[in-house]
């Protein structure tokens, strides 16, 4: 009964409006305290849906691909559904599947489509895996065999072609490429074609950002008949040197937005202690080379760690951004501590601004949540986490924009970011 009372205590530290899902132990018992890459959606039956990450601890042989549904806009939610990624070998990892993404058709077919582990590493298990999905006709309650994607090869992959390569998708993609469904995504590069690590930490592991855009996706194929279509590959990706070592890219998760002028904008994560941006004037086709993320044209930089920094479209012509407002200088961790410095959540509107080189300024940053930085979650895996990493998604109700976030890689909760108490963050003028 006492670790019933604590989890509820520690459920409510960020002060959520909504809980999703709670684990049912501390320890890993359960085989559900690992909870991330939280992408909440608008169902085609009108319900709220979601599809998520979910193991013992992130990156286990257990991790896979779970389904909810609630129909009362978020405050209740039917138990989550295994739709892949069970049974993996507890060996190899063989089977496990990770970082679930949802597409929704103009008709109203739901495709889910992951990373499937085939029981080989190049980086990680997580990280290395086959492109696969599965659709479900009826709002979620039946769903097909799975199937493979085909996903080209690049100069950044292993050149063993058995080797499938190291990609996530993390963000939902949405239509905003010619009315099709667009996101970037992180190509990690093999540690076979990379330069040596120059640091003995994870995220000195090279990576850059691509894009990608389903083609056929509204025809109603089967998944492995998608078309998927790529841009920014081999030498044309996004790059971002690391610190003291620019010959080693390190930039990953993007997130993308459309401008009012029919351009998109993306933010990314680096080690640079800032987010780093770009534009793109054709669709996505084709980005600019980027630069630091700053809160007007010549201001200072926003900062932030190796950690995810999105970018959400609240209206026209209007964005939040969530970010920790430090550059992994928080406590006594510096920035290679990511399991430690990912927290507080700061958050800044945005507000698009014509004409100008980077076209979206922000606000000053204004404090949203933390968790006081207590560990959650086996300890026997290592450590408790304590990140308020921010694998998150945006719906909106009743007009109002609503954020879902992952606590701890452990609870999963939303928070309303009400219009008028953004409304109260000022943007410069030009």
């Amino acid at each position: 009964m006492a670790r019933e009372l604590d989890l509820k205590r520690e459920c409510q530290r960020t002060k959520p409006d909504f809980v999703v899902y709670a684990p049912g132990s501390v320890d890993g018992s359960s085989g559900d305290t690992g909870n991330e890459h939280f992408l909440v959606f608008d169902g085609p039956d009108g319900s709220l849906m979601v599809v998520w990450t979910q193991s013992t601890f992130e990156g286990r042989s257990d991790q896979r691909i779970v389904f909810s549904r609630s129909a009362d806009g978020g405050t209740t939610w039917a138990a989550p559904r295994t739709l892949a990624g069970k049974g993996a070998d507890p060996k190899t990892g063989k089977g496990m599947c990770s970082w679930g993404f949802p597409l929704v058709s103009k008709k109203g077919r739901i495709y889910v489509v992951y990373s499937r582990h085939v029981g080989v590493n190049d980086l990680w298990s997580h990280t290395t895996g086959l492109m696969a999905g599965i659709y479900s006709d009826d709002a979620g309650k039946t769903w097909s065999e799975e199937q493979t994607i085909p996903m080209p090869r690049s100069k950044w992959d292993n050149p063993d072609a058995s080797v499938p390569s190291n990609w996530i998708v993390w963000q939902k993609p949405a239509r905003l490429s010619e009315g099709k469904h667009f996101a970037g995504f992180t190509r990690w590069v093999s540690p076979k074609v990379r330069p040596p690590a120059p640091l003995k930490v994870w995220w000195a592991e090279a990576s850059v950002v691509e894009f990608l855009r389903f083609e056929n996706l509204d025809e109603h194929p089967e998944p492995s008949c998608l078309v998927v279509r790529y841009f920014m590959s081999d030498d044309q990706a996004l790059q971002v040197g690391l610190v003291g070592h620019p010959k080693v890219s390190v930039v990953q998760e993007p997130s993308v937005v459309p401008l009012p002028d029919g351009r998109l904008f993306c933010v990314m994560r680096t080690t640079t202690g800032s987010p780093w941006c770009s534009v793109s004037d054709d669709a996505g086709k084709t980005w600019r080379a980027p630069e630091p993320l700053r809160y007007r044209d010549g201001g200072p930089v926003l900062r932030h760690p190796c950690s995810p920094c999105p970018i959400y479209a609240t209206g026209e012509g209007q964005y939040v951004l969530l970010f920790h407002n430090h550059d992994g200088h928080f406590g006594p961790w510096d920035p290679t501590q990511t399991s430690y410095h990912r927290r507080p959540i700061y958050v800044v509107r945005g507000e698009f601004r014509k004409g100008a080189h980077q076209p979206v300024w922000f606000s000053g940053p204004r404090f949203l949540m933390d968790n006081d930085g207590v560990p959650l979650g086996p300890l026997t895996m290592g450590m408790g986490r304590t990140d308020l990493a921010m694998y998150a998604s945006m719906t909106f109700h009743d007009g109002e924009p609503v954020l879902w976030y992952p606590e701890r890689k452990f609870f999963l909760l939303g928070k309303k970011l009400p219009t008028a108490w953004l409304g109260e963050m000022e943007v410069p003028a030009r």
